[in-house]
This record gives C-alpha cells, structure tokens and sequence, in this order.
C-alpha cells in the first residue's frame, strides 16, 4: 500500500495494473484535486488497509475487477457486508470491461457506480474530475446513472 498525495478527501484506489495506478495519480496530481490517494495492487491488499485505517476511512474506493489474489467483486461483497462505516464507503467499480454481466453484479453487489477505464489520459482526468465534483451528500445508487462513461 502506497500514499502519493496529501490533502482532504481519502481515497483509494485497488487495480492490479501498475500502469493504470500511475496513470491514476498523474491524473490526480494534474488536477490538483484535494485528496489523499492510497493505492492497493488487489483485493486483499485493499481489505488489510481498509481494517488498519477503521479511524480513517475513505470516502470513494475505486476497485478493478480483475485482480489476482481477491478480485474486485469478492472485494466489494466484504465491504457491503461488513459492519457501518465501512459498509457505507462509495465504490465506483472501474474495469476495461463494458461486459453487461459485470455492470450487472458490480451493481447487484453494492457498487455506487461503475466506470469503464478511458482510453486516453484526458478522458481519464474528466472522469476523475466529474467523480470528485459529485456531491455525494445527494448522489445516491440510480441504476439509470449507474454507469459512468
């Protein structure tokens, strides 16, 4: 588990990809967005920090599906499971995967949203960018809006 960047808002953020988490944390630091960014390389990884940090909690996890050791739907079942306030953590399930069963059971499971992972570097900062500016207080679980794109 690795912290990259200080501020408010405590996220994190579990994919396999070493690639697509430093892609991440460009994004992230380009945007000068105020957050402190926690990165996992799989579920159980994610899971183990999320227990130590019970004090600290984040407020949106992004979980990848594909992941070795604990996957990102085994990952997110534990969550939506476990005991408040974990349970109440935003999920945004982010996969390169537009495959309908997974949007599916990422929403069946408790996923708040589900975002396929963009192409280019700018539509990630967007995406990124329009997550951060959500005012969660009233962002509640809408299968209508429930994939991001």
């Amino acid at each position: 588990m690795s912290q990259i960047y200080n501020s408010k808002k405590i996220i994190y953020l579990a994919d396999d990809d070493e690639d697509d988490r430093l892609l991440f944390l460009d994004a992230v630091q380009e945007l000068s967005l105020p957050v402190t960014v926690n990165t996992a390389e799989d579920g159980q990884q994610l899971l183990s920090a999320l227990n130590k940090a019970a004090g600290s909690l984040p407020e949106i996890i992004f979980l990848d599906i594909n992941m070795p050791v604990k996957n990102g739907f085994e990952c997110l079942e534990e969550i939506r499971r476990g005991t408040l306030p974990l349970s109440g953590v935003k999920v945004i399930m982010l996969s390169t995967s537009s495959n309908a069963e997974n949007i599916k059971r990422s929403y069946d499971l408790g996923a708040d949203y589900y975002a396929v992972k963009p192409s280019t570097f700018k539509a990630l900062k967007d995406l990124l960018q329009s997550i951060m500016e959500m005012d969660w207080s009233i962002a509640g679980r809408n299968k209508a809006e429930f994939l991001l794109v």
